[in-house]
């Protein structure tokens, strides 16, 4: 006998007690699935069966797929890192031409390293 304790999870008492999120079981369960059609031509078709197998694959469905997914994985890593730089850039262009000023614990640290090289220095004169 199953009952439901949150709308996170569930409680199975027949066997086993089992705590399992209710959107894991339900994703397991059911795969919403869409579909995509292309016209092309003949040739085309027979080029990619052909690309398919060779390649190995069960069919042109999962050559197609699984090759068109590795080539929108690289083109969305390569633009998020385009613009990540670019982010990066302006981020760094805007630090440069309008600095914040020092605080407080910046110029202690830098008085202090100012007297250390100074006391360096007289020690090795």
């Amino acid at each position: 006998m199953c009952r439901k304790l949150t709308e996170d999870f569930i409680i199975c008492t027949d066997f086993i007690c089992t705590f399992a999120k209710i959107s894991e079981v339900m994703s397991t369960l059911i795969k919403e699935q869409a579909r995509f059609d292309a016209r092309l031509p003949k040739e085309l078709k027979q080029f990619f069966e052909k690309a398919a197998y060779l390649g190995g694959f069960r069919n042109l469905t999962d050559f197609i797929i699984l090759t068109v997914q590795e080539k929108a994985k690289e083109i969305i890593k390569e633009k998020e890192q385009i613009i990540a730089s670019e982010r990066d850039s302006q981020i760094f262009f805007d630090a440069i031409t309008n600095p914040k000023k020092p605080s407080e614990t910046l110029k202690k640290a830098l008085e202090d390293y100012n007297a250390f090289v100074s006391d360096s220095k007289q020690n090795n004169d």
